[in-house]
């Protein structure tokens, strides 16, 4: 910040009550020194810069009208929580290392902090949450106030639509708001924002809305003067315009209100929490607002890698970096969809994170961004493969797990030729449990007529996007966040056979399956191996894990003492456990040593290497125990000899 900690609004809030101290004539003071401490954090750290610069007033001006955390907030997605962290005694070095390990997680914990009242990392989850402990409060007879702040992508959800539909039924005190900044990740999509667009311009309903607040104005806030408000508005509004949607639904609408307007936010804070019925306030907002960077770019910025606070422009990524394995998804795909108008290109807001812009500024007929709907998106591409067409839906590994029922229902039980391209397979270390994919072989092995597969490298992506494409049935390929390994990429993709490995090095001792990212640690580990410990190790490219290559395995499993799978997913279920189940069912005692993460889910750190040496899974950790199951094995088949 430009100026010394003694002399800053923010360095003297150590909690809400401060917050409500500050005389109105301050708050713009604090709403500037909080994008200022935005700025410099997510410059150097990365993270939602976006987001958070636009709610930087509504969240002072909720805190200033309840009281946290007997009130309780419920921030969607929470990936905008950080001025609520900054509010809330969160600041100092611990805000600092932001998204970093020992410092704040980019989203809200509640294991962080009694203010946040419930996590989340994904979209659409904060209404039905929120409904759920306003009717908590409700039934045990407390007096608290619940309010769920939804951006406005957040109502392109089936879950925000059917805790919608559930309010009235459920409560008669919850505050919605509806933080309408038009964005997403990228452009929000579909009807449901060409409705809100509308309903934001309308000047017969926002002059109507301004008219009737202004005569109410001159009563005093409370109970009386809303049930007036309410009454004259069952009985008129809708003589002069039509009801809102939301108020079909059974909430009492207010708003459009400027989201930057201090007085005006808390105006209508105050009128909603005297209300006795459920509120949806209609926030407007600037994504990025004071940064013009981020303003300009707010796709680009909504969740930004570290950059330069004055120019915007993102860090230098070091000379000689390969390319990003989405940026080699995307090209590829858009390679194949140029020659196959089949080959159609399916996004859940996420063009860019996905790899997929580029099929959308090529080929932009053969591209499709849903909104934030995985479950819609899945079943959209089942209905596209009924009729001849290769939809791929890109979805992150984390993000594929809310449309479990669809992949299972829809897509495999009627194999139909869908390719899911899963990004973020393994760590997303910044961003925390909400984003790491280590769960998908174990949610996904389970599924008949699913073939499951991890690259080794680009070029293997290449080949494994060609032949998932011409499978009868869907095909999973998970693949890591960040850069590839600089591996060329062929001219003419090629075929794989389906459930075949790869032997990259014999080995008569020790053999090493590894999948994917995994694949290059193993050859350093057969290398130390051999050097340090005098041991034959072989290496193999697993390639698949769904179907695995049995027959490779037990003939392997059949000469050597030790088979040792590496993965970068969860042991429970993972492909590991596919190599036990079937040396097992093979009935073949060769002892497995697996490497993987454990039963737990994993926080938030500054990188992988980081968090892999915190569970054990730094290459000296994975040397140690791979020598020790060796020397044990050695040790004890040395006394059944003496016996």
């Amino acid at each position: 910040m430009s100026s010394t900690p003694s002399a800053t609004l923010l360095s003297r809030i150590t909690g809400p009550a401060d917050v409500k101290a500050l005389a109105p004539a301050q708050l713009p003071q604090l709403a500037q020194e909080i994008r200022d401490e935005l700025i410099e954090v997510t410059a150097r750290n990365g993270g939602h810069i976006g987001p958070n610069l636009g709610v930087v007033e509504l969240t002072i001006a909720l805190h200033r009208v309840f009281s946290s955390p007997d009130d309780q907030f419920v921030f969607d997605v929470a990936h905008q929580g950080y001025v609520h962290k900054l509010l809330t005694g969160r600041q100092g070095d611990f805000f600092a290392k932001l998204r970093k390990t020992g410092g704040a997680s980019g989203f809200l914990y509640r294991a962080e902090s009694p203010h946040d009242a419930f996590g989340a990392g994904h979209a659409g989850t904060a209404l039905s949450a929120a409904l759920g402990m306003a009717t908590a409060r409700d039934l045990r007879g407390s007096h608290e106030h619940v309010v769920a702040v939804c951006g406005d992508a957040a109502f392109t959800c089936g879950i925000t639509l059917e805790a919608m539909n559930n309010v009235v039924g459920s409560t008669k005190r919850l505050i919605v708001i509806l933080n309408d900044n038009e964005w997403s990740i990228a452009k929000n999509v579909g009807a449901i924002s060409g409705y809100l667009n509308r309903l934001s311009t309308s000047p017969t309903y926002n002059k109507l809305h301004h008219d009737v607040e202004a005569f109410f104005k001159s009563f005093p806030t409370g109970v009386e003067m809303n049930k007036v408000y309410h009454k004259w508005k069952r009985e008129t509004k809708d003589f002069f315009v039509e009801s809102s949607l939301f108020e079909k639904f059974g909430l009492r609408y207010l708003g459009p209100v400027d989201g930057h307007n201090l007085a005006a936010l808390e105006k209508n804070l105050e009128f909603a929490r005297h209300c006795d019925v459920p509120v949806l306030i209609h926030v407007l907002t600037k994504k990025g607002k004071g940064l013009d960077a981020a303003v300009n770019s707010p796709e680009k910025f909504h969740g930004a890698s570290p950059f330069d606070p004055e120019t915007g422009e993102s860090v230098t990524p070091i000379p000689g970096t390969p390319p990003n394995y989405q940026d080699v998804f995307g090209a590829a795909l858009s390679r194949f969809a140029r020659t196959n108008p089949k080959v159609l290109g399916i996004t859940g807001a996420m063009p860019a994170g996905t790899g997929l812009s580029q099929l959308a500024k090529e080929v932009p007929g053969q591209f499709f961004d849903v909104g934030i709907a995985e479950e819609h998106a899945v079943l959209f591409a089942a209905g596209l493969a009924t009729k001849g067409f290769r939809p791929v839906c890109a979805i992150y590994s984390t993000f594929l797990q809310r449309a479990y029922d669809q992949v299972i229902h829809d897509v495999a039980l009627q194999n139909l030729p869908v390719t899911f391209c899963m990004d973020r397979a393994g760590l997303s270390p910044n961003d925390g449990p909400t984003h790491h994919g280590l769960f998908d072989l174990s949610y996904l092995r389970c599924v008949p007529n699913a073939t499951v597969m991890q690259p080794k490298d680009e070029d293997e992506l290449v080949d494994m996007l060609h032949t998932s494409l011409h499978l009868p049935g869907p095909g999973f390929i998970r693949y890591p966040r960040g850069a590839g390994t600089g591996a060329p990429i062929k001219n003419e993709p090629a075929l794989m056979p389906i459930g075949q490995a790869e032997v990259l090095k014999v080995g008569t001792q020790i053999i090493l399956w590894a999948l994917g990212n995994m694949v290059p640690e193993a050859l350093k580990l057969a290398a130390r191996l051999e050097r340090e410990a005098g041991v034959s190790v072989g290496v193999v490219n697993a390639r698949f894990v769904k179907p695995l290559d049995r027959n490779l395995l037990l003939s392997q499993a059949a000469v050597v003492p030790l088979i040792v799978t590496l993965e970068d997913h969860v042991l429970a279920g993972g492909f590991g456990s596919a190599v036990l189940e079937a040396l097992q069912e093979a009935h073949c005692p060769t002892a497995v040593e697996r490497i993987g993460w454990p039963d737990k889910f994993v926080e938030h750190g500054s990188s992988v290497e980081i968090l892999r040496a915190s569970y054990g899974l730094a290459p000296d950790d994975i040397f140690q125990r791979v020598s020790d199951r060796w020397r044990g094995l050695q040790t004890g088949q040395k006394a059944t000899a003496d016996v």
